[in-house]
């Protein structure tokens, strides 16, 4: 019996790791990443802007 018990709760930790291993990475991909994208995006904007007003202001 202790050996089933104390290989149950192996297993239990070992899955609950790994799901929680997951979760993290999922979270990773569904929301950091596309902030983080978005806001490269709106910084290469910015700077194309800026280097645009600045060209077109040139007399």
């Amino acid at each position: 019996m202790a050996k089933k018990f104390g290989a149950g709760v192996v297993t239990g930790v070992l899955v609950t790791v790994g799901a929680l291993a997951a979760g993290l990475a999922t979270y990773k991909k569904k929301v950091v990443e596309p902030e983080q994208k978005e806001a490269d995006r709106i910084e290469q904007n910015r700077i194309k802007a800026n280097r645009k007003s600045y060209s077109a202001h040139q007399g």
